[in-house]
């Protein structure tokens, strides 16, 4: 194929020898700009396990800064990985234009300049709005299909994986306990110690039993308990089943004729659906107990008179509305983390990405919820 100047094209080609510990790279035809394409992505590719790396430039028909600059950048990676690189063969002109490019190379790779004005920003915005909606349409799809397989395994009781869900009731609940405790009982301390400190100032301090019963029982105990399981099991979650994929587990149990979800969402969810309003009970009584000791400690108020007074003025109501909202923040939570692992693709860093976005993702919308909740119960007068 003739160029524009009426002469023959040569299409630029290469071969690597290996010989007793040294390696020589052949380069043939025309290693001009016009021509890259054809070679590019292998010379991106080419390496040697060799310490010594030549490159014969003897069948090169023609060469420009382009193919120098291709030569040069290849000789610079391999001396970086400490691979001593020579040439071979090479004219004069040719070994001088390659000199001069390598350099000219950048120390450092340039960031580029994203563009600027109004028409870019709007854009910018499109591309993350459709990118929102087709994450929305994906959860709601994983969503519905995870709600088709439970309908259908209802119907098929033998198809129920008991030992899998109680291992992940044991799991996600009862191993649980100690830092859902611990976290609930110190919440009920802090919120006794600075309403003391604060309806000390009116002679309200009685009022504190209140505080910390409405705002455990209602909001805290309930809300911060689905936020720990969150971080705890839901990235445990998203990183087992993601590393199964990775392994190509998953392909290998559709090609075994069994459904990951059936095996691997449905027990993990359910486990949540089931252990979180037990663990969401207890941290209520953590959280009461907490305010309770504080309440005796610095107002002096009897744990017999902070019972009377919890008895007295707490609504039923309170402890059933955090009850009610348990369910819904684990289903949020088991289908977002099971969600996000479904779409792990390839490495294990695509596992850490999507295990961090999973706890983000769970944890804002597990708060979104609770405040669609108060607002609900508001407008309801409870």
């Amino acid at each position: 194929m003739p160029d524009r100047s009426g002469t023959l094209m040569t299409e630029p080609t290469f071969r690597i020898e290996e010989d007793k510990g040294a390696s020589t790279l052949r380069l043939f035809g025309r290693l001009v700009t016009k021509s890259l394409g054809k070679v590019e992505a292998d010379f991106a590719q080419a390496t040697t396990r060799s310490t010594t790396f030549r490159i014969d430039l003897s069948e090169i028909d023609a060469l420009d800064t382009g193919g120098a600059w291709l030569i040069a950048d290849l000789a610079s990676r391999l001396e970086a990985s400490g691979v001593e690189v020579e040439y071979s063969k090479a004219s004069a002109a040719h070994l001088q234009l390659i000199k001069i490019v390598a350099a000219s190379r950048p120390d450092q790779t340039g960031i580029e300049d994203l563009p600027r004005g109004l028409l870019p920003w709007l854009a910018g915005i499109g591309e993350k709005t459709a990118e929102i909606g087709r994450l929305i349409l994906s959860l709601m799809s994983f969503m519905g299909e995870t709600l088709v397989v439970l309908a259908r395994t209802m119907f098929r009781p033998s198809r129920w994986r008991h030992a899998a869900l109680v291992n992940q009731m044991e799991e996600v609940g009862f191993n649980a306990i100690p830092i859902v405790v611990l976290m609930s009982f110190l919440i009920g301390v802090v919120l006794a110690f600075q309403g003391a400190s604060q309806l000390r100032q009116f002679g309200a301090e009685i009022f504190v039993v209140d505080l910390i019963a409405i705002s455990v029982l209602r909001e805290l105990g309930i809300l911060l308990t689905a936020i720990i399981v969150a971080g705890r099991s839901g990235s445990a979650f998203t990183a087992s089943i993601g590393s199964m994929k990775v392994r190509e587990e998953l392909d290998a149990m559709r090609t075994l004729g069994l459904d990951p979800i059936e095996v691997l969402v449905l027990p993990r969810v359910l486990a949540l659906v089931i252990m979180l309003p037990i663990l969401g009970f207890i941290a209520n009584i953590a959280g009461l107990f907490g305010g309770a000791l504080m309440s005796w400690i610095e107002l002096g108020v009897s744990p017999g008179m902070f019972m009377t007074r919890l008895q007295e003025n707490t609504d039923i109501w309170h402890l059933i509305i955090g009850m009610i909202k348990a369910p819904v923040f684990a289903a949020i939570i088991g289908t977002v983390a099971c969600w996000q692992a479904m779409q792990v693709r390839g490495s294990a860093d695509s596992v850490g990405r999507h295990t961090t976005t999973s706890v983000v993702q769970s944890i804002f919308l597990v708060i979104a919820v609770d405040a669609l909740f108060s607002v609900f119960f508001a407008e309801l007068g409870l």
